[in-house]
């Protein structure tokens, strides 16, 4: 099945010039996707590292967008967080730091900061409400890209209670789409996963190792269901509480695998390895704040794993010379 865009120009009023930050990653390929482009500000990293703080202060100043989504992170899977925390936590912070305190300094009132469902605790109670933020012990797994976060979100609040600006945050739970990494080991699970689907089927193999018990649950939501999230927080959510942004549904590792299995045509056995790390047991957010602005996701999980494997099957020539 060829891949389609499945993102819909976003109409609501917005902002004339917003820049995406982080625009060639996951979120920032699908907000660019959903808005038109004459409103749309860009630059790569090889242009501006946003962890230089006099670089990155001096293109805001250069540039004034009206707004600012900063979905710009260093980001990975399980794997990746555990092996490098001192990078995941020095990028993270430094980029929320620059962008946030850059944006304040040349007037910029509107931005928006993309947080992640892994700045709960672990053992937060089900479903995780935006008030359930650092009640608890963090998972160690991915702690330091938590903090990183979680220091973001209180920029966020801080420079909204001390100088007034519309600073937000918003929270996804785990995404998927097309233009995500596909790596076995630096990935987030969907795409790590089905890369190792789509390798097993090729080579033909009978069995597929895959990490940890099969049993923790997790809510997987569509990108191009996280951008009309985004640009309807944008446009219509003003206050200082975060905002979840999860389809509410669940869905173990071990189905997860074997709807990957169904997806790319993977017919042998999956066994899990317990004696890998299975991460936070059970994670899915209470996503009533950000429905009662009128959201809702359309992309179910299926037909959207279909979606992301047309695009990693026309692209795999291309994602194999870039690893």
């Amino acid at each position: 099945m060829p891949f389609t865009p499945m993102t819909k120009r976003f109409v609501m009023s917005q902002p004339e010039r917003i820049w995406i930050a982080g625009h060639n990653g996951l979120v920032g390929r699908a907000l660019v996707r959903a808005l038109p482009t004459a409103r749309v500000l860009t630059v790569s990293r090889d242009e501006l590292d946003l962890r230089d703080q006099t670089a990155t202060a001096a293109w805001i100043n250069h540039h004034k967008p009206d707004a600012i989504i900063l979905a710009a992170a260093t980001v990975g899977g399980i794997g990746d967080n555990a092996a490098r925390p001192a990078d995941f936590l020095y990028d993270n912070m430094m980029i929320a730091a620059h962008v946030i305190h850059a944006a304040h300094g040349a007037g910029v009132d509107r931005l928006l900061f993309l947080g992640s469902s892994c700045i709960y605790p672990r053992d937060a109670m089900q479903p995780i409400t935006e008030d359930s933020l650092l009640s608890g012990a963090l998972e160690p797994t991915n702690e330091a890209y938590a903090l990183a976060k979680i220091a973001g979100i209180k920029l966020c609040q801080s420079y909204r209670r001390q100088y007034g600006r519309r600073y937000n945050a918003v929270m996804p739970c785990n995404l998927y789409g097309p233009h995500d990494r596909f790596d076995e080991v630096r990935s987030h699970v969907i795409p790590a996963l089905m890369l190792k689907m789509h390798r097993a089927k090729m080579s033909g193999a009978d069995t597929l190792a895959l990490w940890g018990t099969g049993s923790p649950l997790r809510e997987f939501l569509h990108v191009d269901d996280l951008a009309r999230a985004v640009l309807l927080a944008l446009a219509a959510y003003d206050a200082e509480a975060p905002l979840n942004i999860g389809t509410g549904t669940e869905i173990s590792i071990r189905d997860l695998a074997r709807a990957l299995a169904q997806v790319t045509g993977y017919q042998g056995d999956i066994v899990f390895n317990p004696a890998f790390p299975d991460g936070t047991p059970r994670k899915v957010l209470d996503s009533t704040r950000m429905r009662a602005l009128g959201w809702q996701p359309h992309i179910d999980l299926l037909p959207g794993l279909h979606d992301t494997y047309s695009w990693f099957c026309q692209n795999e020539h291309i994602l194999t010379r870039a690893a």
